[in-house]
């Protein structure tokens, strides 16, 4: 993290400046009340009790009033208290999740699920308790350690002096344990984070976890990754008993001295008793500030690794981002061309694609063939920039794709993908995720046109949740689902990156039925790899080593071009489709 420590939650903390001082001001009043009964109480000694004076009722209501005024302005600071903490918390989730909707998909594609899971619930809990606790009980400990100590110095100076001497190895040891704890609570946290995607992986791979009978093996390395955690959190837990130990023990030896020295004062007629009592009462009441000072540190550490952790992903600058200037294409007619196109993952990397040329006409379909790593997927992925290219440019009606915003962009541009993720919900919002305003008739078309009518039949029809990433569905109903979420919206330009490779062959002729005829006035760009699909087409762009090696219809580039020839009759001795590795290749 750049700077800026735990005081990097003040721009989360300013919209509550208001509530934060009508809570001080609460705290600051209960202190007041509450410290100010000690002093009653020697004058109940000194006056009605030991000189057997009158005004013992006066003084037992007062203590009573402030007893009650104490209540009610403690219930005032914990009810906004509690207000501003979650406000805070709430904040700073929602601006890391749209930050997270900012980044392209070679951050998440770098970054564990489990990392970022655990930034969002877990670390945000950590800054929620030290604003809500930590934070103002640092303040209100310090105004009380403040007012306290100068009424024990009003009271007697060298008692009071006593006091004083006992804070200085409570700062010492304090200094030592802010140090240590940070690094053990970052580290406990960071592994909590490993320990998350572990636990999400296994959810999502259960059914290939129970295929290969390898429970025992998973169960083994999550064993051993919370053994690691639990090493790590007995680590601190060792600091933290150390230090509560040296905060029990000091305010102890301090009042000791204290009582000691205030008898022989009494004794000695120098104090009074009441005056004793008083002083200890108001000593007391510093022993739960300078013991809570042990879990407020603690706290603050744990919130300090928190923050930055989060603004490890606060702190990644976009690389995909609108341009300034950017503008919002409102019309399109599909004219999409490549020129001179490279792209690679990283600087100085592998070129995945170089020297790209290709032009669609507004309306044609044209399919991108290649062998398995060719870059096809990779391709397709720049048009609607989840990656940009490294050289060249990509146009839109001759418009670069990166001078435009990227909301008009996607709005004019569909995608479907091979391994298609569909989310938690319904399949009615599934299908609407790109086109929410939907219709009921624009939905059942694009249904018949991906040839997914068994949506209807499903349980509870288009209401049917489908459960995480689908995985209640088939591969080819995901597909077919994902395919018609991407025709719902009537995009001018739809990426197709081959969405029937978990189809049956007679599925799939149905669905190219349809899609032919929806594809008369869409600009269409589909990664196919059987013949069958490649008849969609109007033209066929055989990629090959990361270039564009011939254009032309299927039939001119399989008399003319025997690399195209090879890779379909690959494709045709593997009925299957292509295998699983196929949906992460280039």
């Amino acid at each position: 993290m750049r700077g800026g420590g735990i005081w990097r939650v003040r721009p989360y903390v300013r919209p509550y400046r208001t509530q934060m001082l009508v809570m001080l001001a609460s705290a600051a009043g209960a202190l007041v009340a509450v410290s100010t009964v000690p002093l009653v109480t020697e004058a109940v000694i000194n006056g009605p009790i030991v000189h057997h004076r009158g005004g013992l009722v006066p003084l037992a209501a007062l203590a009573l009033a402030l007893g009650v005024g104490e209540g009610i302005l403690l219930f005032v600071r914990r009810w906004i208290l509690g207000r501003a903490a979650t406000g805070v918390e709430a904040d700073i989730r929602n601006d890391l999740y749209a930050k997270l909707q900012t980044l392209p998909v070679s951050f998440h594609e770098r970054w564990q699920s489990g990392q970022l899971l655990s930034r969002a619930t877990t670390d945000l809990t950590l800054i929620r308790i030290f604003v809500g606790y930590g934070l103002i009980y640092l303040v209100v400990n310090t105004m009380t350690f403040v007012y306290v100590v100068a009424l024990l110095l009003h009271l007697d100076v060298r008692l009071g002096l006593v006091t004083v001497a006992a804070a200085v190895p409570i700062m010492i040891t304090g200094a030592r344990f802010r140090r240590d704890y940070h690094s053990a609570s970052r580290r406990v946290q960071d592994q909590q984070g490993d320990l998350t995607t572990i636990i999400e992986e296994a959810a999502l791979g259960i059914r290939v976890i129970k295929a290969f009978g390898r429970h025992a093996v998973e169960g083994a390395r999550f064993a051993s990754m919370a053994r690691t955690l639990q090493s790590s959190s007995m680590v601190a837990v060792r600091l933290r008993a150390r230090f509560f130990a040296t905060l029990g023990l000091v305010p102890n030896l301090a009042l000791a001295a204290i009582v000691l020295g205030g008898g022989w004062a009494v004794s000695d007629h120098v104090m009074t008793l009441g005056g004793l009592v008083a002083f200890v009462t108001l000593f007391l009441m510093l022993v739960w500030p300078v013991e809570s000072l042990g879990e407020i540190m603690a706290i603050a550490q744990e919130a300090s690794a928190a923050i930055e952790r989060i603004w490890e992903v606060f702190d990644t600058p976009p690389d995909i981002a609108d341009r300034p200037g950017a503008v919002d294409l409102d019309r399109c007619e599909g004219r999409l061309r490549f020129e001179n196109v490279g792209f690679s993952y990283s600087e100085g990397g592998r070129r995945v694609l170089a020297g790209v040329d290709l032009e669609v006409a507004p309306g044609e379909t044209v399919a991108i063939v290649g062998a398995t790593a060719s870059g096809k997927t990779t391709l397709l992925s720049l048009v609607s920039r989840l990656a940009d290219v490294t050289d060249g440019r990509i146009a839109i009606d001759g418009h670069d794709i990166r001078d435009m915003t990227l909301a008009s962009l996607r709005r004019h541009v569909a995608v479907a993908f091979e391994d298609p993720t569909l989310f938690s919900a319904s399949v009615r919002e599934n299908l609407t995720f790109g086109a929410p305003d939907a219709t009921d008739a624009e939905i059942d078309a694009a249904l018949d046109a991906a040839q997914a009518r068994f949506a209807h039949h499903l349980p509870w029809g288009l209401d049917t949740r489908v459960g995480e990433q689908g995985l209640s569905l088939s591969g080819g109903q995901r597909q077919r689902l994902a395919l018609a979420r991407a025709i719902l919206g009537r995009p001018r330009i739809l990426v197709l990156d081959d969405p029937l490779s978990a189809v049956d062959v007679h599925t799939e002729a149905k669905v190219e039925a349809a899609l032919a005829r929806l594809l008369e006035r869409t600009t269409a760009l589909v990664v196919a790899h059987r013949p069958s699909t490649v008849a969609l087409a109007d033209r066929v762009a055989f990629l090959d080593g990361g270039r564009i090696v011939a254009t032309g219809s299927h039939h001119e580039l399989l008399s003319t071009v025997p690399g195209y020839r090879a890779v379909l009759a690959q494709d045709v001795e593997a009925p299957a489709g292509p295998p699983a590795w196929e949906a992460t290749a280039v």
